[in-house]
Formats: C-alpha cells, sequence, structure tokens
C-alpha cells in the first residue's frame, strides 16, 4: 500500500485542500454598529496552505476571513478597496498557486537536465496538474466573500485576498450604502514572528497618573539620550513622546509600519542574506539601546527597498499615565545608508540622517495625515545640539537637533489633532 501510494504521488500532482479547517477563526475579532456585525480573522502561511492545500505567502497573498451579519433594515455594499487596494481576485490568486510542472523544472537551472530520466512521467504530472489547478479554482472561488449588496437580515461570509503583512495585519473594512458609510478598523495578530512578548500590561501600580504641568515638567527633565547597556555612553537622542496602549499604538503605526523581530540565530540569517543581496527584510531586528539601563519594550520601522534604508522607532513604557494612557519615550532616526566603523563587531554600522528632527516629525506627519492624533506638542528635554556644533551616538554619527520632543496622544478613532502650547 505503502509502494502504490509513492508510485502515485510520483506520477501526480498531489492537491489535498481541508477548508473545514478553521483554527484561524479562533483569533477572530468582532466588531458591531447599528446592527451591522463585522468578524474578521487572518490566516498564517501553514493555516493557508492547510485550508487552500498551497502556500500563498510565498507568492505575496494572504487570505483573511470577513463575516457580515447585516442585521438592518437597509443595504450595504463592501468596498473590498478598503480592505486592500491590491487585492487579489479569487481566481486571480488561485493562478498565482497553480501548479507548474514546468515552472518547477526551470527553476532549478542547470541542475534541470537531471530531470531528463523522469521526462516519460511528464504526461501524468501534466494532466493531474490541470486537475488540481481547477479544483483549485473551484475551491477559491468557493469560498471567497462575493461580490454585491448585501441585503437586509442578510449574513455573508468568505476570504479575501490581500496583500501580505506579517506580525500585526490592519484590516479596515468600509461599508456603504446610499445614506451613510459604516467603518470598521481591526489590528490583528499574525502568528510566526520572533517578537518580544514578554512586555506585561500595565497595572494601576505600575502607572502614576499625571496632570499636563506635572507631565512636561517630567518630560524635560528627563534623561535627554538613550545609552549603552552600562549607561556609560550617550545614543541616539530620546526625541517623541508617545500616548496611548500597546494595542492602539500597532494599530496607529501598523500596515506601513512593520515591529522588529526579535535578535536570534534565524533572523541574523534573515537580515544578513539581506545585507548581502541588498533587498528588503521588512521586519529585520534592531539593535539594542537602554534608557536608565532598560532595553526598549517595542520596536518598529518603516522599510524601504533596501534593508540599509529604513526609519527605526524604539519605545520605552514610563510609570506613568496621561488621560488613562500610557505615557512611552521613544527615539526616531533615520538609516540612508550603511558605513565602515571599529565600534560594532561586524565592523559596519548603519549610518542615520544626521538632521534627527526630520525624522522626528515624520512620524508626527505620518500619525497626524492618518488621522491618528487628537493632541500633538512639543516640550524641550534634548537640547540643542546646532550643524556646526554636533552630538554624537554611539556609533559615531554625528547628529543636530533643536532639543525638542515631539508630544502625541494617540486617538482609538479617526480624529484631527488639536495643537497643544506644552512648553
Amino acid at each position: 500500500m505503502k509502494l502504490f501510494r509513492y508510485i502515485i504521488r510520483l506520477l501526480t500532482v498531489s492537491y489535498h485542500p481541508d477548508a473545514g479547517a478553521k483554527a484561524f477563526q479562533q483569533r477572530a475579532q468582532q466588531q458591531q454598529t447599528d446592527g451591522l456585525s463585522v468578524t474578521v480573522a487572518v490566516m498564517t502561511d501553514h493555516e493557508s496552505k492547510v485550508f487552500f492545500g498551497v502556500s500563498m505567502a510565498r507568492r505575496g497573498i494572504q487570505p483573511i476571513w470577513l463575516d457580515c451579519d447585516n442585521q438592518t433594515d437597509s443595504m450595504y455594499r463592501l468596498d473590498f478597496f478598503s480592505v486592500d487596494p491590491a487585492y487579489y481576485t479569487p481566481l486571480e490568486a488561485a493562478y498565482a498557486c497553480h501548479f507548474s510542472v514546468w515552472r518547477r523544472v526551470v527553476s532549478f537551472g542547470l541542475l534541470a537536465w537531471l530531470y531528463l530520466p523522469l521526462l516519460p512521467l511528464w504526461p501524468f504530472k501534466f494532466f493531474s496538474a490541470r486537475s488540481a489547478n481547477r479544483r483549485m479554482n473551484a475551491l477559491f472561488k468557493e469560498q471567497s466573500f462575493r461580490f454585491g449588496p448585501i441585503l437586509a437580515n442578510e449574513h455573508r461570509s468568505g476570504v479575501i485576498f490581500t496583500s501580505l503583512d506579517e506580525g500585526t495585519k490592519i484590516v479596515k473594512a468600509q461599508f456603504i450604502n446610499k445614506e451613510h458609510v459604516r467603518d470598521f478598523s481591526f489590528s490583528l495578530p499574525v502568528p510566526g514572528l520572533a517578537f518580544r512578548d514578554d512586555l506585561e500590561p500595565p497595572t494601576a501600580e505600575d502607572q502614576r497618573e499625571v496632570e499636563q504641568e506635572e507631565l512636561v515638567g517630567l518630560l524635560k527633565g528627563f534623561t535627554r539620550c538613550t545609552s549603552n547597556l552600562l549607561g556609560t555612553s550617550e545614543g541616539d537622542p530620546l526625541n517623541l513622546v508617545v500616548i496611548g496602549d500597546q494595542m492602539t499604538i500597532r494599530h496607529c503605526f501598523g500596515g506601513r509600519w512593520d515591529e522588529a523581530e526579535a535578535i536570534n540565530w534565524k533572523t541574523c540569517l534573515k537580515t544578513g542574506r539581506a545585507f548581502l543581496f541588498d533587498t528588503e527584510y521588512r521586519y529585520s531586528p534592531v539593535s539594542s539601546l537602554y534608557v536608565n539601563g532598560k532595553m526598549q519594550d517595542m520596536a518598529l520601522q518603516k522599510a524601504r527597498s533596501s534593508i540599509n534604508e529604513r526609519i527605526h522607532l524604539r519605545l520605552w513604557r514610563l510609570p506613568l499615565s496621561f488621560g488613562g494612557g500610557p505615557v512611552w519615550i521613544g527615539q526616531v532616526s533615520r538609516d540612508i545608508g550603511v558605513r565602515f566603523t571599529f565600534k560594532t563587531w561586524n565592523l559596519t554600522t548603519h549610518k542615520i540622517d544626521p538632521d534627527v528632527d526630520e525624522a522626528r516629525d515624520y512620524v508626527a506627519d505620518f500619525l497626524m495625515d492618518s488621522r491618528r492624533v487628537s493632541q500633538v506638542g512639543h516640550v524641550d528635554g534634548v537640547d540643542a545640539a546646532s550643524q556646526d556644533g554636533p552630538r554624537y551616538n554611539l556609533t559615531g554619527d554625528p547628529y543636530f537637533t533643536d532639543g525638542k520632543r515631539a508630544v502625541l496622544i494617540l486617538s482609538k478613532k479617526s480624529v484631527q489633532a488639536d495643537y497643544l502650547d506644552w512648553s
């Protein structure tokens, strides 16, 4: 029997999806407003491989499951563009995942000649691949979220094929009818990446509520820079203050900013590969900086096409609360290249843009443009450094600054920012 199965697998293309495997729904999040209920879950690559029978992540595709229960008297239509402007149609996603015997052979390059002895088996492979691809088309179409109006008291669910995001997936879904628009926004964790997850939720004892005057005084007197582990050398300036809980931060930055993976042998290999080939690694680890002997609690980055060009944001949670939201002190800088140095073990370091205020203001502009800041202001605390008399970070990069820290109070809903005098 085993020999028979082996021969069948050798002669044919195996395709065995399991559309009943819905473990991803255990991580689903639900929101409801005025009788319209929306539930969303995102599949990991392993879950999509089980469910659809093929790996989609290698094609840059990520399926999300969306369930809509319209218990209203109105008809709604889901705006697919709001979910992902670059979404895939079901048959487009299926075609990208199709089995191709010729593509598999070509992928071996010069070693493809080793397949010549198996040439008599190719007709079996070819026709079984065609059969598998037809089944794949049918499954993708059957399981997709259907276009068209969602009538009053109608329930509809299905999969939408989106662009790949790892770590945290931001899903925005807009439901429209002729009278109004209902907006839903989800921040969904996607298991798989090696993020730091040891930051405990703050307790009342950890966070002391302060008023604005006291907060401004504390921020002005707080240490101006990051440091090395021993605290003997200054690093990059602490030029940002963010107020909001961890989930709100992830949600506000999600979609365009990525969390940095923890440093381990696997992520070091990924980083080395991206460095050697000058390619993008969206979740590349960041080096550790310290504030009062404590490593950053959270690290985010906005990558360009090369790993050598990124904007880094590190955050440390302070034992303070303002307006009910945790207070975070942050450091943001922009990597613009790579240079040689004796100050690191690998003799190279990322060169930062010396105008660190530009990186600080970029973060503020990004969040305000996304309408995720309710209040914004600036406080002293960094100490000014001129372009002619710069200070230097731990790896010897010069920087200059006006000495201000941007203070951003995040909002869980879309708002217009108020500019406050925090001085």
